[in-house]
């Protein structure tokens, strides 16, 4: 493998994270340059994969497709694809569980078969595949000294996938695609055409607080794990990643819970106000929190 193909694939990785994955993007910064180009190239293919169903017409060839992919990157048979390189070497380097992939793609096909769920352990499982081990593979890149930090990196992707669901409902309908627990919506006296129908009534309202609330309460449960990361500048990063996006939360929360208007975002200024509390805090711990 002559090294400009690796580093060709790098630079590609750098752009997809860069246009799509704009939060990670600004946290990642702050690793130093392998990790770095190590998660960037994690991500460039977790988001091809998500893309192979949500952008194509034909998902369940493009996610084969993405296997194959997949095959060739545990493999050392020679290629000239420039990100299949970038990813092959970051597996190599970080030695990243290959089952991490496939159960990736597992919950990423579920969106093919499946887009109603009864309650939220349906909704923890399906967060558990498309993003709790993505969690999983970016500690392995960022190192960790203690097993306990595996279940913490989960939680804090699933998390994640909670709040994007939080944040995308109208957008997943328009794609008939309802994210949220079947049962949770019955108790609150919801149906889907409250969904469909856009209008915030006292009981969507409700519905988003307890969402929220428990959502809320993974994350801290998730940040103990930060402290098990080996090295500050990755606990920033991680740390970092879990503030800014627990604070999506609170921009439903400042935009009255009215997910149908408008998607919503966390600003650049606040970023930086979290990145600075962030980055103090990280520096100023000598020793992990209790």
């Amino acid at each position: 493998m002559t090294d400009h193909l690796p580093r060709a694939g790098y630079n590609m990785a750098k752009a997809i994270t860069k246009e799509h994955a704009k939060t990670f993007y600004f946290a990642s910064l702050f690793l130093d340059k392998p990790k770095r180009r190590a998660a960037y190239s994690v991500y460039a293919f977790c988001r091809l994969v998500d893309d192979a169903v949500d952008e194509s017409q034909n998902g369940v060839d493009r996610l084969c497709q993405m296997e194959s992919f997949l095959d060739m990157a545990y493999e050392n048979t020679p290629t000239l694809d420039p990100l299949l390189c970038a990813i092959r070497k970051s597996i190599l380097d970080y030695k990243i569980d290959r089952s991490y992939f496939d159960d990736l793609i597992s919950g990423v096909r579920m969106d093919l078969e499946k887009n109603r769920f009864l309650n939220f352990n349906e909704i923890r499982d399906y967060s558990h595949y498309v993003a709790g081990v993505i969690g999983l593979i970016m500690l392995q890149i960022f190192g960790f000294s203690d097993e306990k930090a595996k279940d913490c990196a989960v939680d804090m992707g699933i998390a994640m996938q909670l709040t994007n669901i939080l944040r995308d409902i109208h957008e997943d309908f328009l794609m008939d695609r309802i994210y949220l627990p079947k049962d949770e919506m019955e108790m609150f006296g919801l149906t889907e055409s409250d969904i469909r129908d856009s209008k915030m009534t006292p009981k969507i309202i409700q519905f988003l607080q307890f969402q929220i609330e428990r959502a809320r309460s993974i994350y801290v449960v998730s940040e103990k794990g930060v402290w098990l990361i080996d090295g500050k500048r990755s606990r920033l990063v991680a740390l970092a990643m879990s503030r800014i996006y627990a604070q999506i939360l609170g921009a439903i929360e400042d935009n009255d819970y009215n997910i149908f208007e408008k998607r919503v975002s966390v600003g650049s200024v606040k970023k930086l106000i979290i990145l600075t509390n962030v980055l103090r805090e990280v520096m100023l711990s000598s020793k992990k929190p209790k």
